[in-house]
């Protein structure tokens, strides 16, 4: 994806530069001059280029800097899959290694160090820093509903705040789901107020919810049904966002049950599961298939990127997922899985044995996970080694297809697959009753993977459907940052880590102490931990 470098002016800030993102092979750089807020934005593309400076954080580089220097959302590093899913039952905790001991911590699901995180989050899963992000995005918002019609068309208009309320509510969802309820200010009429601006505590669960419905709900109905860019956020993408956001938090909001059931109906693409090749599950990850019949949304990247922000979107995560010592060949000569690209980094990401051991024989899902590799120190490594040369299997779900410094595969963000299970769920939900129409969901999505269908004593009541539910859905999205959210709505988060020996230290990450003291200092009082009122394990 390209990007533009803009430099602006807002309100509420000094006259600084950003690199904005763009989408690949539409958004060419432009370079301004002089700026004022009296001559940024002033035509219909300046408004345009002002609204992509919300796609920043769901961009894929290092790092951005809006509010301080943080991981984007979807860099492995610091992102969902650190955050979502290595700190699951789908990873081994992190042992061996010399990462250093956040690593080993948040993977063992032991947050309890994460207080002790500063404002920028380089090398370390910290997004607290994004309220600001949140306040600038409600500050863009408010510029562009504030456009003179004579510039910017009611139709354009609605459908930029449209794509930047979608942003902001999804920062909103991704920071409520890693800590709970937090402070944000999506009244424009309230920046630049100091006690406003001052007043750090936590919202109710209920109020930080109607937040992001709000927002997810208008963009579903403004923004662009098609968009001619890759990776720009359609309407689509927004109503599966929605319908996630519904069955996560149905259980104290009245009614959302039922509209993730009645929003599964208003999907407008042509969308289907991915059926080509041998495994059409595997094949769907490839490079030659991006943007295929599955895919409702994605982050487009490019192989050529190398994580600078001037290169667009990049994909470090084979890096992360392979051990140090992968040969790109065997003992017998011939071409490994890795060899365009040999080890990588430490394998901080894996998948653990007792995950693996749940896939049914003949799922081509787990065809995707590789179980033993062959060590140019150390010849064959298999599962003898677990837990000395390594802590859990390879994932490759996302396979190393070019001999570049990163991968240019794209980074799944919603998948029909997905939609699928999350209409199946939510019909039970609603109805507290299993229908044919679930079963039949479940089943497009197991047929697939080569399963033959659920056998009946998984459909005989709505708790035994949704728990062959989240087994489905854990093995369908392994690596696709959504495991930790699904565990917690299903309430099973305590529950299945316990069970594997990794109690988690909280159900949430606890909020930086530096944040904690500056309340404080105005007088109030932020709670560092919160947990769920339904959550299956102790209170923190």
């Amino acid at each position: 994806m390209k990007r533009n470098n803009i430099i602006h002016t807002m309100l509420y800030i000094l006259l600084m530069g950003i690199t904005i993102t763009g989408c690949e092979n539409d958004f060419d750089a432009k370079i301004y001059g002089q700026l004022s807020t009296n001559n940024f934005p002033a035509t219909a593309s300046d408004y345009e280029d002002y609204m992509m400076e919300c796609y920043v954080p769901f961009s894929v580089n290092w790092s951005y800097a809006l509010s301080a220097q943080q991981h984007n959302f979807y860099v492995s590093e610091g992102g969902l899959h650190r955050c979502f899913d290595s700190t699951t039952d789908e990873s081994s905790a992190w042992v061996i290694g010399s990462w250093g001991w956040l690593w080993s911590t948040i993977g063992a699901a032991q947050f309890d160090d994460m207080k002790l995180l500063g404002r920028a989050s380089v090398g370390a899963p910290s997004h607290f820093e994004k309220v600001r992000d949140i306040s600038r995005f409600t500050k863009i918002i408010d510029q562009l509903e504030k456009a003179d019609s004579k510039i910017l068309s009611e139709e354009k208009k609605n459908e930029f705040v449209g794509e930047a309320r979608l942003c902001r509510g999804m920062m909103m969802y991704y920071l409520l789901n890693m800590y709970g309820p937090v402070p944000v200010i999506v009244d424009a009429k309230l920046l630049g107020d100091t006690i406003n601006e001052s007043h750090l505590v936590r919202p109710e669960l209920d109020v930080m919810t109607q937040y992001i419905t709000d927002d997810l709900e208008y963009a579903s109905q403004h923004v662009a049904e098609k968009q001619s860019q890759k990776g720009r956020y359609t309407a689509d993408y927004a109503r599966f966002c929605l319908m996630r956001h519904y069955l996560n938090e149905g259980y104290h909001m009245s009614g959302y049950y039922q509209k993730a059931y009645d929003i599964f109906g208003q999907f407008k693409g042509n969308y289907d599961l991915y059926k080509g090749g041998e495994n059409p599950y595997a094949d769907q990850f490839k490079i030659g298939h991006e943007f295929n019949c599955e895919t409702i949304m994605a982050v487009s990247c490019h192989s050529n990127a190398t994580g600078e922000s001037k290169e667009g979107n990049f994909n470090p995560f084979s890096w992360y997922s392979l051990p140090w010592d992968v040969s790109k060949v065997d003992d017998k000569g011939n071409p490994t899985p890795f060899a365009n690209q040999g080890g990588g980094w430490g394998m901080v990401f894996n998948i653990s044995k007792h995950f693996y051991d749940t896939f049914e024989p003949g799922d081509k899902r787990a065809e995707t996970i590789i179980t033993q590799y062959y060590s140019f120190m150390n010849g064959w490594v298999t599962e003898k080694e677990l837990g000395n040369r390594w802590d859990g299997f390879i994932i490759n779900k996302y396979p190393i297809e070019s001999a570049t410094s990163f991968q240019g595969t794209d980074i799944p963000l919603a998948r029909w697959a997905d939609a699928l299970m999350l209409y199946a769920e939510a019909d039970v939900r609603a109805h507290n009753a299993v229908s044919q129409s679930a079963i039949d969901c479940v089943n497009k999505v197991r047929n697939r993977a080569g399963l033959p269908n659920l056998s009946a004593d998984k459909t005989a009541t709505a708790n035994d459907f949704l728990d062959a539910l989240l087994t489905e859905r854990g093995h369908e999205l392994y690596y696709e940052g959504c495991r930790k959210v699904d565990l917690i709505r299903f309430n099973k988060y305590y529950t299945i880590m316990n069970k594997i020996g990794r109690t988690p230290s909280s159900q949430y990450f606890p909020l930086p102490n530096f944040a904690v003291e500056q309340a404080a200092s105005s007088g109030y009082e932020l709670t560092q931990y919160y947990t769920r009122e339904n959550y299956d394990g102790p209170k923190k």
